[in-house]
């Protein structure tokens, strides 16, 4: 029997989509590619998801001070 996608299937698609074009227009900006180069040693071996994470948590807890 086929399932029917439910509104939180659907919800869950549309996340993973704005995430992962988001993602990556995070690592096309010049302040990503800055901050890359800058902490290059310390996310060697990082997935690009990883290394965006890194980069949105560190950027919020400098806008927080």
């Amino acid at each position: 029997m086929a399932q029917i996608p439910t509104s939180s299937d659907r919800q869950f698609t549309d996340d993973s989509e704005i995430w992962h074009s988001l993602k990556y227009a995070i690592a096309a900006s010049s302040g990503f590619q800055r901050w890359q180069l800058e902490h290059h040693v310390q996310l060697q071996g990082l997935r690009l998801e990883q290394q965006v994470q890194r980069y949105l948590r560190e950027t919020l807890e400098t806008l927080a001070y």
